[in-house]
């Protein structure tokens, strides 16, 4: 088997702020293979964002730190890298589109001339063949009449075309892992599926790996092919996108899925995130879970177990340690289900 092309294994990374030690990751790990999409979902505040940015470390520094673990890309662990030579990583192999592309676009600069000086800054070619190719991306990323659009403004352009720019920038350098950070969350739903669709081609077309991060379940569904689900800094649960939709196995994946319409209850989760000053003991989801019990409060994070036998889909439940019963959580969930009108039976 070939080594994945990004390899997280312990990540911690920690803010210094007035209010104590802010643990955003603590102790997240998980591969992204070359050419597959791996998603990270969770609520707002579950450390999807920070995980993302700490992998070419633009979290700000002080008060963020990366405290522990390895990021390994391709070989080299991007933790022991000086500024410079990571530099030379960021923008060329690993690009970022992020959330709001209005703050990713400087709005003195002409969109074309943004794209032409990432090319140039990690290529050595001449300023004509740069604009040559910076309206080639902007074509690609579905910018109509592009070479009249190249000397336009951002605020010429609408938050879909502002995203599309934002992706034509990202793989000016055909990168070879694109960080894509909520990428769709500010548009209707219409641009949000051309969107998506514009990455799965653009992914067959530069052969690259995706790594997208988004509290959308929707998305996750129609683009991933493997799942990290985060909560409180922690992996509750990791596995191919089928296993995870179709035997979710961690109480908090159960009750995300269960509060999309058709798919169970449609109840909110109730309680909200722990302060990340100060995390429960035990399970970091326990206070909220219906199926915890006294062992969920207890010591750390439960150890990542596999789910179904299956070494690929893990599990951070007690009920899935040796000597547990995830039907505990497993057979309930079908009841509930069935009898409240949920799936019901096939």
């Amino acid at each position: 088997m070939t080594e994945p092309l990004l390899s997280i294994r312990d990540l911690r990374t920690v803010f210094h702020t007035d209010e104590g030690l802010v643990r955003a990751v603590d102790g997240v790990s998980f591969d992204v293979d070359r050419g597959e999409t791996v998603c990270l979902v969770g609520e707002s505040g579950s450390g999807k964002t920070v995980t993302g940015e700490s992998i070419t470390r633009l979290i700000r520094t002080p008060p963020g730190e990366i405290a522990g673990g390895e990021i390994v890309f391709d070989g080299r662990d991007l933790t022991t890298l000086s500024d410079a030579e990571l530099r030379s990583l960021r923008g060329d192999r690993i690009a970022h589109v992020f959330q709001n592309p209005q703050g990713a676009l400087n709005p003195v600069y002409t969109v074309g001339w943004q794209i032409v000086e990432a090319i140039r800054l990690h290529e050595d070619v001449d300023e004509p063949t740069a604009r040559s190719r910076a309206i080639d991306l902007l074509d690609r990323v579905g910018i109509p009449e592009a070479t009249r659009r190249f000397d336009d403004y951002p605020h010429e352009f609408s938050g879909g075309m502002k995203q599309r720019v934002s992706l034509a920038m990202a793989l000016a350098t055909s990168p070879d892992l694109l960080i894509a950070d909520e990428p769709t969350t500010a548009l209707d739903v219409t641009i949000q599926n051309q969107i998506l669709d514009l990455l799965r081609e653009l992914q067959d077309e530069f052969d690259m790996s995706i790594l997208l991060i988004t509290h959308d379940l929707g998305v996750v569904a129609e683009v991933a092919d493997r799942v990290v689900v985060m909560y409180a800094g922690k992996v509750m649960e990791r596995g191919g996108v089928f296993d995870v939709f179709e035997r979710p196995s961690h109480p908090y994946t159960r009750a995300l899925l269960e509060c999309l319409p058709g798919r169970g209850e449609g109840a909110a989760i109730g309680g909200t995130l722990p302060p990340a000053t100060d995390p429960p003991d035990g399970c970091r989801f326990h206070p909220r879970c219906s199926y915890a019990v006294d062992a969920c409060s207890e010591g750390e994070q439960p150890p990542a177990c596999a789910a179904d036998d299956d070494p690929d889909h893990v599990v951070s439940c007690v009920h899935y340690e040796p000597g547990g019963d995830p039907s505990v959580v497993r057979d309930d969930r079908e009841t509930r289900l069935t009898d409240g009108g949920g799936e019901g039976q096939s």
